[in-house]
């Protein structure tokens, strides 16, 4: 065993010394090739370096510049929005502005929407709002005129589809932006900015249950502000980048809190995977108040409603558990979800993220909500699920043969950071009984690739003696494998505290253990962390870890395409980030770190 650590510990620096000498994407080499798009905001960009014809989301060329130019905008609406605030703290703030920047942001997030009209429309209502946060800052006594050659005074005609297409590749898509600036200092820009959008669609969640902190518009404008400043560097935007996980932590608390305050603190359930006979609904994505609110509507209809993907979750709260008609949870992650929508009869109705390009066989069963869409579903503006319900009782429902068709199965969900934290006494007994001697945070996306089968291996490999707490829809690649309990405790070895954005609750659950155990930081203790990044709400969640000051995290299955090997060493160097590898090797490997707290509580 030691043998094969000591091995494993030579293939991790080995790949470390790798991945500080990786070539990131040529922007100057791209650009010379004068592709049809690019785009490299997600982890599948194509060969690594970017989607150049056609994205591997599905996302078609026309989108992808209109994305580029929304964003150009929203960043010109954040230099007047921040600069109105610096003048007036409270007049300076608008939520019409606030509030249509992070959807925007959020609409152009990878899977969310592909529709060229609609983002035309965006785009038009963006220049309005610009022209309104321009005035608010000019009314509070700013500077005429200001912000000269930058995105605040870019004049664009949105009048016409094909010539904000035109004009946008021109001046507002990554490569054209690109040229001339300092490659790291790009870099940065784009991790800002990505990072930007995951924490402006963790905080649409809360907003839209009527949860918000003037104080994460304020930083939400701040960063994007930052990202125009002819005078950027490297020492200056890395501090903005610390700045985006600190706002995402805010925002992450908020949505717990929303989560919380409207549908109780989550407790354990045991989720049916297998459908029952009757008419149905299909809710995917993120969304707990569109759950909420569909099972509302459908309640004595004689409708099911089923999860699927990120909202397993949904199911551990007491308030949605009271709806006889929710009876569970029906496929896997997103990426399944050609085949799980397929299978499924009746409508289904998208949230939020993540969406993908949809089979004809389903198309005209689909509906999307809120900034979701693809050309061709049908989009509800507003709550009224009337439509829904009409297909859903048009479609034919499971029969006993389609019940048959699907084994007996469940997911345990449940266990939000609350539920583990009022057992910690009994945790800690078990730490200090030598029962539990290592906890690893193990989740976030899942994707296509064979490689994300580092994660299965790692969850799978981890000794008896551990706990895993698992997130996100990384969850799926081992939720339902038999870990069984941690011997003569009780303790379930696998605890799934949520969503994605519970990461916050995973930090919560550390901080409480450190506190518990009187450590000085959470990397004194062993808790490794095993994170899976795909979009841009893992890009602010990692922003957060490292803003938390969090070392050691295996990131993969690849590195972004966006970060030059200046970037990763600095990652590599001050916060340890390690590649994955072998995630049998590294399961072994972390279970060997950092036991001194753990050998100090058990002898104490």
């Amino acid at each position: 065993m030691m043998k094969r650590i000591a091995q494993n510990s030579l293939r991790v620096a080995s790949a470390v010394r790798s991945i500080q000498g990786r070539s990131c994407v040529n922007l100057a080499s791209m650009r010379e090739e004068n592709p049809i798009m690019f785009c490299m905001q997600c982890e599948q960009t194509n060969s690594g370096r970017g989607c150049d014809r056609i994205g591997m989301c599905g996302k078609r060329p026309k989108v992808a510049v209109l994305q580029d130019v929304a964003i150009h905008i929203c960043k010109g609406i954040s230099l007047y929005a921040h600069a109105a605030r610096q003048l007036d703290e409270v007049k300076g703030a608008d939520n019409e502005i606030d509030q249509f920047v992070g959807e925007l942001m959020f609409a152009t997030m990878t899977n969310v929407n592909n529709d060229s009209d609609r983002f035309h429309d965006f785009i038009k209502k963006a220049v309005d709002i610009r022209e309104k946060a321009k005035n608010l800052y000019e009314s509070l006594g700013g500077q005429k005129n200001a912000f000269p050659n930058t995105p605040a005074t870019w004049d664009i005609d949105v009048s016409d589809a094909d010539a904000i297409f035109e004009m946008g590749e021109d001046d507002a898509g990554v490569l054209a932006r690109a040229e001339g600036v300092d490659e790291d200092t790009f870099s940065l820009i784009e991790l800002i900015t990505y990072g930007a959008k995951g924490m402006a669609a963790y905080n649409h969640h809360a907003a839209v249950q009527g949860f918000e902190d003037p104080s994460v518009y304020a930083g939400l404008h701040e960063v994007m502000a930052a990202t125009c400043d002819p005078n950027a560097s490297v020492e200056t935007l890395l501090p903005v980048a610390l700045k985006v996980g600190e706002v995402n932590l805010t925002v992450m608390k908020l949505l717990e809190t929303a989560h919380i305050s409207s549908y109780g603190t989550p407790v354990p359930k045991d989720v049916p995977t297998n459908p029952v006979e009757g008419k149905c609904i299909l809710v995917s994505g993120h969304d707990i108040r569109d759950t909420a609110n569909i099972l509302k509507a459908t309640e004595g209809t004689g409708i099911n409603v089923y999860t699927h993907g990120e909202l397993l979750p949904a199911h551990g709260y007491p308030e949605l558990q009271k709806f006889e008609h929710f009876k569970g949870h029906f496929g896997g992650a997103w990426q399944k979800q050609r085949t799980d929508f397929n299978n499924f009869p009746g409508p289904i109705v998208m949230t939020t993220n993540c969406l993908i390009e949809p089979k004809p066989s389903y198309k005209k069963r689909m509906f999307t909500r809120t900034v979701v869409g693809w050309p061709g579903i049908k989009h509800i503006d507003g709550e009224d699920y009337s439509e829904v319900i009409k297909m859903a009782k048009e479609c034919d429902g499971f029969s006993p043969a389609g019940v048959a068709a699907f084994p007996a199965g469940k997911m345990t969900t449940g266990f939000g950071a609350d539920t583990i934290i009022s057992k910690a006494d009994a945790v800690v007994g078990a730490i200090k009984s030598g029962a539990i001697k290592n906890f690893y945070v193990i989740g976030g996306c899942d994707g296509r690739e064979s490689t994300r089968s580092y994660f299965t291996n790692l969850a799978t490999s981890t000794p008896d003696d551990s706990v895993i707490l698992t997130l996100g829809c990384g969850k799926f690649r081992f939720n339902q494998h038999p870990f069984g309990e941690v011997a003569d405790t009780g303790i379930p070895r696998m605890l799934d505290v949520g969503q994605c954005n519970d990461a916050y609750g995973a930090v919560r659950v550390a901080l409480a253990l450190k506190d518990a155990l009187g450590a000085g930081s959470v990397n004194d203790l062993p808790i490794h962390f095993g994170v899976s990044w795909f979009e841009q709400k893992a890009v602010a969640v990692l922003l957060t870890l490292l803003h938390l000051d969090i070392k050691n995290i295996h990131l993969g299955p690849k590195l972004p395409a966006f970060l030059t090997p200046n970037l990763v060493n600095f990652l590599v160097e001050n916060y340890g980030i390690t590649p994955c590898l072998d995630g049998h090797a590294d399961a072994a490997k972390m279970a060997q770190m950092k036991t001194n707290h753990l050998e100090k509580a058990a002898s104490a």
